[in-house]
């Protein structure tokens, strides 16, 4: 068994790993690429190896930096099935169509006001293609073991996160290869724990807090600082958030805060046409999180919902003292990229995130102190008061990362780093080695490594056509 890391690899977006094993080929995840401009490119390059050529795609979650690719893959010749987890493929049906829908939107809007270099703008996939991509997801529940290839078994484990967010073992051949997905926190405010991992001889880990620890205390209070700050000033609140599990934390939270009257009653907007879908996913899989029939409903009952481009561009001239919540989390586009440009300008406002935020997009330039940020082609100012709430983040931090992994039932042989920045990564690398003593290497993109025992090739190659 080996396994080449064609995306996720010295970066936190594009996971794509590639297992190949007895002449047959499995990609764990296949996701965008977001962030700097040389990553975002290699959503429009050809896949490094023939989409044609991948028998079965395995998903850990729903986020699109880990399925978003999918519809291309299907559009370059992809024929197999694709394999998640029941709430993971729920989730899909509605982000992947949403995706295209917002690449083609965004696409007319480039054309129209010829803010793109290329001419005519193009949408990476469209939302039509989304759906004929979606009639390959096969679901299946943790725990159970399925078989996505001769000679390939499968198992999802819970990984907390987001819904259906899942560890994925794979076993062939004698060996097996654990990859953890995105782990979720123990204390998150909406799911559960994750649970111990099993018996692998490799582990895939994620490292994208490698280097941080959340904070402790009461997660709510700074998010209502920040609120009642900016309505005493008279402005609004603009919020960019993953559609799925952040925006829901966040609903959940304000309504909590309003519950308690620790926040003024201030209109809440979601600017996400997905949102009454996602609450009836959260009533579907009540097992996966801690929230009460009574909290699922409550996340939408006080929540303005906004579905067209008319009511997205209203949001732009509020006068009251009101929350915007939009995707996407990092302000790499969608439509709080409009709410940035309308709102960023004026001191009277507040842009929080409540997340991470990649190398390269516009959140880590917003939380890196950028006095201005460029949109459609032009420099916005930027003097509104801009805050991160890391406590708000679905990743387990540098030492949940480690407990998760100081949970395996005996020493894997090898343990390989994806999914996190350079620094983050080898921070998390070096307190693995240090604490449990175990061969542990950040990957590299587009090296081949073999789980056989003996760690890993130690010269990169590419992946074999």
């Amino acid at each position: 068994m080996e396994l080449v890391f064609l995306g996720g690899a010295g970066t936190v977006t594009g996971s794509r790993t590639l297992v190949e094993h007895d002449g047959h080929r499995l990609l764990v995840d296949c996701g965008l690429f977001q962030g700097l401009k040389q990553l975002r490119l290699r959503n429009w390059a050809p896949f490094p190896v023939p989409a044609a050529s991948i028998d079965a795609v395995v998903l850990t979650h729903a986020h699109i930096d880990h399925s978003g690719w999918l519809p291309r893959l299907v559009e370059a010749g992809f024929r197999g099935a694709v394999h998640a987890t029941a709430a993971t493929a729920e989730l899909c049906a509605l982000l992947w169509p949403d995706s295209g829908r917002l690449q083609e939107e965004e696409a007319a809007f480039a054309n129209r006001h010829g803010t793109s270099k290329h001419h005519p703008a193009l949408a990476l996939y469209t939302e039509a293609q989304a759906r004929q991509a979606l009639t390959a997801l096969r679901a299946h529940a943790f725990s159970t073991t399925f078989e996505p290839l001769p000679g390939l078994e499968v198992a999802f484990t819970r990984a907390g996160h987001i819904l259906g967010a899942a560890g994925v073992h794979v076993r062939g051949g004698g060996r097996s290869v654990l990859f953890s997905g995105d782990v979720g926190r123990d204390d998150d405010l909406v799911m559960r724990p994750p649970e111990p991992p099993p018996v692998a001889d490799g582990v895939v880990l994620e490292s994208t807090y490698g280097d941080r620890l959340h904070p402790t205390g009461d997660v709510l209070a700074p998010l209502a600082d920040i609120v009642c700050r900016t309505a005493a000033r008279g402005g609004v609140v603009v919020v960019p958030a993953f559609a799925v599990g952040r925006a829901q934390s966040l609903l959940h939270a304000l309504a909590r805060l309003k519950a308690a009257r620790r926040i003024p009653g201030l209109p809440v907007y979601l600017n996400s046409p997905m949102a009454s879908d996602v609450t009836s996913v959260l009533l579907r899989h009540a097992d996966e999180h801690r929230l009460t029939p009574s909290d699922c409903r409550a996340l939408a009952r006080d929540v303005r919902i906004v579905n067209t481009e008319e009511e997205s561009r209203a949001l732009n001239a509020l006068v009251v003292p009101s929350v915007i919540i939009s995707a996407s989390g990092m302000a790499t586009g969608g439509r709080v990229v409009h709410h940035l440009k309308a709102y960023a300008p004026d001191a009277r406002h507040a842009i929080v995130f409540a997340g991470y935020q990649a190398m390269g997009t516009r959140g880590a330039a917003l939380v890196g102190g950028a006095k201005e940020i460029r949109i459609h082609g032009g420099w916005i100012p930027v003097r509104a008061e801009v805050v991160r709430l890391d406590g708000f983040s679905a990743h387990a931090d540098r030492e949940g990362l480690l407990r998760w992994i100081g949970a395996l039932p005996q020493a894997p042989r090898q343990v390989w780093l994806n999914h996190g920045e350079p620094v983050a990564a080898d921070v998390l690398r070096q307190a693995i080695e240090e604490r449990h003593g175990w061969a542990c290497t950040v990957a590299e993109p587009f090296e081949r490594y073999a789980l056989d025992g003996a760690g890993s090739q130690s010269q990169p190659s590419a992946p074999r056509g």
